[in-house]
């Protein structure tokens, strides 16, 4: 999507408020996560080793942010995501199957190339991960745990309502998840390109969750990249709502059950990435000797998008906008933060 404005937009919030919100709703949301999964909070880090192989490789074009540390052979890259910090973590700390962690993730995306009203340089999430069982890697688990996400979700907001009236004039979100391939997806709209299948399909399903997210669809294209060392394409997806103030669909969360041994292996062949199978993580996974989980990303501003209302992200995050993009928000009256 381009950068808009809508016509006639108002916080529902001044920007005292708004920040008051922010902190609240993330205390809350995270409060209601961490019941209905069964997560522990930790500390995580900002930057990892460059040569560990825990860094996110996303889509495998996006340059990490890396410098070199003074008196030390190491060189250190600015995480990408949690993805695989966390279940290695999760086999340190000595956690078992049931039990999980969540925790922030800050993240710089130096080639973010659509800087629009969702996106941003800046990436702040919630990041979960918790030990399954081998019966559990099935989508039924999956789609279970994406309701208990949607209920966290919606309670939040029925609270934020409840302590800022003036917020049920968005209304409440769709508490049902829609379930639906990104095969299917293709094959209902075979002539639109991925962010415009989403669009149509979350129009009439307002909460949906797309499964199958990173290998390559019939037509020769996967729905969206995803990289294939930390989720199992066929057993993963992405969690979107309909947002009526930008009339598109806002994707709030990338999660799956993550790869075992042999899906590691297959993917890595798949995407060309064999390579990364010398990489220290990559063996003790090909080894066995980490234990099966889920996880995922929870946007934080997203969420503070969502349950508040606000057509920018900068409304409720602070980063770097193009000059262009602040003068009109200037002119709106849209105060970024």
């Amino acid at each position: 999507m381009k950068f808009t404005i809508p016509e006639g937009y108002v916080s529902y919030l001044s920007i005292y408020d708004t920040q008051k919100a922010i902190s609240l709703l993330k205390r809350l949301f995270e409060d209601r996560l961490c019941a209905l999964l069964n997560l522990q909070r930790v500390s995580a880090p900002l930057f990892v080793d460059e040569a560990s192989g825990l860094n996110d490789n996303l889509n495998g074009y996006e340059r990490p942010v890396s410098f070199d540390i003074l008196r030390s052979e190491h060189r250190a890259e600015i995480v990408q995501s949690l993805a695989k910090w966390k279940r290695l973590a999760l086999k340190r700390y000595g956690f078992y199957p049931g039990r999980g962690i969540v925790a922030d993730m800050d993240a710089v995306r130096r080639d973010e190339d659509e800087l629009d009203n969702l996106h941003s340089v800046y990436v702040d999430q919630w990041d979960w991960e918790k030990i399954i069982l081998p019966e559990d890697r099935k989508i039924d688990y999956l789609k279970s745990t994406v309701m208990d996400i949607v209920t966290a979700i919606c309670d939040t907001q029925e609270t934020m309502q409840a302590i800022y009236p003036q917020l049920q004039g968005m209304g409440k979100l769709e508490r049902r998840v829609s379930f639906i391939t990104a095969q299917e997806l293709e094959d209902r709209y075979p002539a639109l390109t991925p962010k415009e299948r989403e669009n149509a399909y979350l129009r009439e399903h307002p909460t949906a969750f797309i499964i199958g997210i990173g290998a390559p669809l019939r037509s020769g294209r996967p729905h969206d990249g995803r990289a294939p060392d930390y989720d199992d394409w066929a057993l993963n997806g992405d969690l979107l709502f309909w947002y009526e103030p930008l009339g598109c669909a806002m994707e709030l969360s990338s999660m799956g059950i993550r790869v075992d041994p042999k899906s590691l292996s297959e993917q890595l062949h798949a995407a060309g990435c064999d390579e990364r199978r010398e990489l220290p993580y990559h063996k003790m996974l090909l080894r066995g000797e980490l234990p099966l989980t889920i996880g995922g990303g929870i946007g934080q501003s997203r969420l503070s998008m969502l349950l508040l209302g606000k057509i920018h992200i900068g409304e409720v995050q602070a980063s770097i906008w193009s000059e262009e993009t602040m003068q009109a928000c200037e002119k709106a009256g849209i105060i970024l933060l």
